[in-house]
C-alpha cells in the first residue's frame, strides 16, 4: 500500500468543513476518502497552532528549528572554547 501524501491546503480544507460548514468528522472523513483518526488529528494539530501547523516535508516547526540552531551555536562555541584553551596555555609555556 502506498502512504498518500496531503498538501497543506488540503489539510486546512478538510479541517474547515468540520470546523466551519458543520460537517460531522465522520461524515467529512468518508467524503474525503480519510480514516477518522486523520482528520482529527489535523483537527488537533491546526487547533494547536494553526501558524505552524502541517509543516511537514521537510520543513520543520519554529521550536525544532530554534534547537538545531542552538545546537549549532553551541558546537562553535565548544570549538572557540577550546581553540582558546589551546593559546592560552602556549602563550604560558612562552612566558616561562
Amino acid at each position: 500500500m502506498v502512504r498518500r501524501k496531503f498538501t497543506k491546503e488540503f489539510k486546512f480544507e478538510a479541517v474547515k468543513l468540520v470546523t466551519e460548514r458543520g460537517v460531522a468528522v465522520a461524515q467529512a472523513a468518508r467524503d474525503l476518502d480519510l480514516a477518522e483518526s486523520v482528520l482529527r488529528r489535523w483537527m488537533r494539530e491546526a487547533a494547536e497552532a494553526p501558524v505552524a501547523a502541517f509543516s511537514g516535508n521537510g520543513q520543520q516547526r519554529a521550536e525544532l528549528a530554534e534547537i538545531s540552531a542552538l545546537k549549532k551555536e553551541v558546537a562553535k562555541l565548544k570549538a572557540e572554547r577550546d581553540i582558546l584553551k589551546k593559546a592560552a596555555a602556549f602563550f604560558a609555556r612562552e612566558a616561562t
